[in-house]
């Protein structure tokens, strides 16, 4: 039996799915829980996710750090593993991905909730952080970040959340489970054809109603990362969300959709932000040893994978070219 819910959280769409389990000992039980409480339990731990995440919430702990940049702060292991995450991210990515770059988040705009952006006018935004991802420190449950620096988790938080929750459904008894966060999606365990059948999940495209091309999961995950959804205007300029620390502007590649499958859910939005700031010419150059696969578009809606993504979409293959135009 699969059970799903739909809700919002950490300013994106949430999508659950769960088997339940089928031992001899515990299947109905776990059967019964499918029913709703597994489904509890994993918003629950999504909000609770949220709250400790969100840099637009005054009290959570990615805040507070902001708050006391420069000095310790004692935080919960759910945000230690964040942070060592970030760092690491920043490493594998050659710093196309920093965790410290809230101040040009903010001054692109992005000062609230996207929620909140969409409903009302914007104007560049007055910040004094600055990048300093290289120094940050961890201790144990302790963090501390450079002096004038502001964190901000990004996308990484919905696939690490995407990580924690679905380990933890297993852990209770499910036979399966799908977390979609906000784009970034990682399964564990039997699909609903039962063990050993996997998952069937859609490649979106902000622009169309269906997917670009379906792709098979067993145990993984997958992330799109592009700058065709969250817009907004500045005076008359476009804005996106995804920044390029090296110049702490949006992004001006000529990628605009990149879709990661990897073995983790932080891993593969990581990656896809990268290979999307990376353009067009040389798109995959940081794959290598990841044993992730990638596929990408264009301005003009041309399509590039890697070699090995063709393994995920059986005999179905990837479109040369993608027409869409933008809702109206």
């Amino acid at each position: 039996m699969m059970v799903e819910r739909r809700f919002r959280v950490m300013g994106s769409d949430a999508h659950l799915l769960v088997v339940g389990g089928a031992d001899d000992d515990a299947g109905e039980a776990v059967e019964a829980r499918a029913d709703g409480s597994l489904l509890d339990h994993a918003q629950q731990r999504l909000e609770q996710l949220e709250g400790l995440w969100s840099r637009f919430r005054a009290d959570s702990e990615v805040t507070e750090l902001t708050e006391r940049a420069g000095e310790w702060v004692e935080v919960s292991e759910e945000t230690a593993l964040l942070v060592r995450r970030a760092v690491e991210a920043w490493r594998i990515s050659g710093a196309s991905f920093d965790p410290t770059v809230l101040g040009d988040m903010i001054r692109a705009g992005y000062d609230r909730s996207f929620d909140a952006l969409a409903q009302a006018p914007v104007r560049s935004g007055l910040s004094r952080l600055l990048h300093g991802a290289a120094d940050i420190q961890v201790d144990g449950n302790r963090v501390l970040l450079p002096e004038g620096t502001g964190f901000d988790p990004g996308g990484i938080g919905h696939g690490l959340a995407a990580d924690f929750v679905s380990a933890e459904l297993v852990g209770l008894g499910a036979a399966g489970v799908c977390i979609n966060v906000g784009g970034d999606l990682r399964v564990r365990g039997a699909g609903s054809e039962g063990p050993g059948s996997g998952w069937t999940v859609g490649i979106e495209h902000p622009w169309l109603d269906e997917p670009l091309a379906l792709a098979g999961l067993l145990d993984g995950a997958m992330a799109t990362s592009t700058t065709l959804k969250r817009q907004w205007t500045v005076d008359g300029e476009a804005r996106h969300h995804l920044i390029d620390p090296g110049t702490g502007e949006p992004s001006q590649s000529d990628l605009t959709l990149v879709t990661i499958i990897a073995t983790e859910g932080w891993r593969a939005e990581v990656l896809a932000k990268a290979v999307l700031l990376r353009g067009s010419e040389h798109p995959f150059d940081l794959l290598g040893g990841t044993g992730a696969e990638a596929m990408c578009l264009d301005r003009e809606g041309r399509v590039q994978s890697t070699d090995g993504f063709a393994a995920f979409l059986g005999d179905a293959t990837l479109p040369e070219v993608v027409e869409a135009a933008p809702p109206a």
